[in-house]
């Protein structure tokens, strides 16, 4: 009988901020995340759907930010404050948006765990 060893939430979410200051996100979605993962954005964001269902569907998501943005200024991730099952952080981007301009956005991302793996995020602005 094999035991299924699964990463502990503190683990999960430095590994987690490791890999956004690095701007690895896909990688830290692939790493990290649930196959049946939530995306929850904030209320009234125009250009995405309030929820996207699935590990797939949150990297095509991912995609589409990233053919909004002309270019990177900088971005910023906060250590994580963690318990038993859910973490959250802080990320700062300065970023110029096509059509809309430079702009600095700061998010307070919430993530949920369970049998190792992230199983829910939630941005708040």
């Amino acid at each position: 009988m094999s035991t299924v060893t699964t990463m502990p939430t503190v683990e999960i979410a430095n590994r987690l901020v490791e890999l956004c200051r690095k701007g690895a996100f896909e990688k830290a979605q692939d790493e990290l995340y649930a196959g049946d993962a939530v995306s929850i954005e904030p209320h009234g964001t125009p250009d995405f759907e309030k929820e996207t269902h699935g590990l797939d569907a949150i990297k095509e998501k991912g995609k589409k930010w990233e053919s909004m943005v002309e270019d990177s200024h900088g971005i910023e991730v906060s250590d994580p404050l963690v318990s038993d099952n859910s973490f959250a952080l802080t990320i700062m981007m300065d970023m110029t948006m096509k059509g809309r301009g430079r702009m600095k956005m700061t998010e307070l991302c919430i993530y949920h765990v369970k049998d190792g793996k992230v199983v829910s995020e939630q941005f708040l602005m």
